[in-house]
């Protein structure tokens, strides 16, 4: 099984079109973080030094994110329980990596609120899938891991934070491919509802980059990190 999931990386099922959907993503938010850093940016003291690691890490955060939401969208509808593993995962992972970075060059507040608007956001917009249950899953993994990953990130200024932050993107880009994965398994014998380009992906990593950007530059900051 585990085999046929990694043949159909390079298939024609939705599931050949996810490593296409990380480089849409990356390519997205790296030339939307050109355009900021040339026109604003570098103006900017200390950017690179202060700021640079993050923004990067976050983006391949959301790199990591969006191809679930497509791979989601395509079959629209979902067990129950499958669906509120779908919830619970991708709430978690981006309420968690946005709290961590954003709690690193911010504070606990910042990165928490942060953390808890995207994660609720996407657990329930991608848990609606099954229903009630998988929105409510969503919106409590996306509540704990905003809070979580900012509080994270805070207790471990002092100690190593950006090889923390760079182990937990690993461990977060294993437990989306093991997500991919249960849906391939779930949802193999059924044909894609909902045909649709990269729209939503080039989109979504546009408007976040931006936004991640704004927030850990201009954002209130706490005392820690001020």
């Amino acid at each position: 099984m585990l085999k046929e999931f990694f043949r159909e990386l390079n298939g024609s099922r939705v599931e050949g079109e996810l490593i296409k959907a990380v480089f849409y993503s990356l390519i997205t938010s790296l030339v939307t973080l050109a355009i900021l850093y040339f026109v604003k940016l570098r103006f900017i003291d200390n950017f690179f030094s202060s700021y640079g690691l993050y923004i990067f890490l976050a983006i391949v955060g959301y790199a990591l994110v969006m191809p679930t939401m497509l791979h989601i969208r395509a079959y629209n509808s979902f067990p129950c329980m499958a669906g509120m593993m779908i919830g619970m995962t991708i709430g978690m992972i981006a309420g968690f990596l946005t709290g961590f970075y954003i709690g690193a060059t911010n504070g606990m507040f910042i990165g928490s609120i942060s953390g808890m608007a995207l994660g609720i956001f996407i657990g329930i917009w991608n848990g609606k899938c099954c229903g009630i249950m998988g929105a409510m899953e969503g919106a409590m993994a996306g509540f704990m891991g905003g809070i979580m990953g900012a509080m994270t990130s805070v207790m471990t200024l002092n100690d190593h934070v950006v090889w923390l932050g760079i182990i937990i993107l690993i461990i977060s880009a294993c437990i989306v491919l093991g997500l991919h994965y249960m849906i391939y398994k779930e949802m193999k014998e059924r044909e894609r509802e909902k045909h649709g380009g990269y729209f939503m992906v080039i989109a979504l990593s546009f408007i976040l980059t931006a936004i991640t950007t704004w927030i850990m530059l201009f954002g209130p900051k706490s005392a820690l990190v001020g």
